[in-house]
């Protein structure tokens, strides 16, 4: 049975490349910053009670070799998949996420090709995906990568499962959003959401990372979902993902001036800061 997890430390980390990643939606000029990797508040995760190996009709895993694994093309926001990529089509899913503590192959389908093999961390922080579908041995998880809603296989031997309370409203049209716990509305806010020539995406996503830079003007918390811009395959060096951050002026909030990033309040930022690594983000049209 899985156990509560502990807040990973801080620990002070080069990362470059995922500045790169974060700039090209809020257009700040950098080439290297030492950030702190804010990992989420998994603490707050409930351990999730499943089981790993599933009746004996489970469909059966197929073997991948350490060779095999290590030639797949990674799950992580940098990386684009093809047609053959299974897509999100749930009605609704629960709040369990998963964790894998080693490299995993990720899977078509239940016993079908192995097409990514997914990291055990995302941009500094651990890996922590949400389930969209459940088969015995077996779940579907959301992945980090475009296409924008892709998802892959997992065999449940190797993960470990929790749930998170929390779930991410964001309404284009309103331009607001929403924080759920168990449920229940524990906060709104006004947000500034993406101009018209590259709109923040809809559709399900989640919580990818957490970090923490003290040293940036425009935001000292940045919070990557699992969703990249629908007009840019990439701005400013990085694959066009989308951010939850703050912003030093807030007039823009209540308006869509971004480049596909929610930029909310300061109090709202630190709502969100307590929200664990794949919790659930819907953007809506409304």
């Amino acid at each position: 049975m899985p156990t509560r997890l502990s807040h990973p430390p801080h620990r002070t980390r080069h990362l470059g490349r995922v500045l790169t990643l974060i700039v090209a939606l809020v257009a700040v000029v950098a080439t290297a910053v030492t950030a702190f990797p804010g990992g989420g508040h998994q603490s707050d995760l409930a351990p999730r009670e499943f089981d790993t190996t599933g009746p004996e009709t489970a469909i059966p895993v197929p073997d991948v070799t350490d060779q095999q694994l290590a030639g797949l093309p990674e799950a992580t926001t940098f990386t684009t998949f093809g047609a053959s990529a299974p897509v999100d089509d749930a009605e609704e899913v629960d709040d369990t996420v998963i964790h894998n503590d080693t490299v995993v192959p990720v899977f078509t389908a239940p016993g079908g090709t192995a097409f990514a093999r997914l990291p055990a961390t995302q941009i500094a922080s651990p890996t922590w995906l949400p389930v969209v579908a459940e088969l015995p041995g077996w779940v579907a998880v959301l992945l980090p990568s475009r296409p924008n809603g892709v998802t892959g296989w997992l065999s449940t031997s190797r993960l470990t499962f929790a749930r998170t309370g929390y779930r991410i409203r964001i309404h284009h049209t309103a331009m607001t959003l929403e924080l759920f716990h168990d449920g229940r509305s524990v906060g709104t806010w006004p947000v500034s959401i993406g101009r018209a020539e590259a709109p923040t995406p809809l559709g399900r996503t989640f919580l990818l990372a957490s970090l923490h830079d003290p040293a940036q003007t425009f935001s000292a918390t940045i919070l990557p979902l699992g969703a990249h811009s629908t007009t840019m395959d990439s701005f400013g060096g990085g694959p066009g993902t989308v951010a939850i951050h703050t912003w030093p002026d807030d007039s823009v909030i209540g308006t869509a001036t971004s480049h596909g990033c929610v930029r909310v309040p300061a109090e709202a930022m630190r709502a969100l800061d307590q929200v664990p690594l794949g919790s659930i983000v819907t953007i809506t049209n409304t």
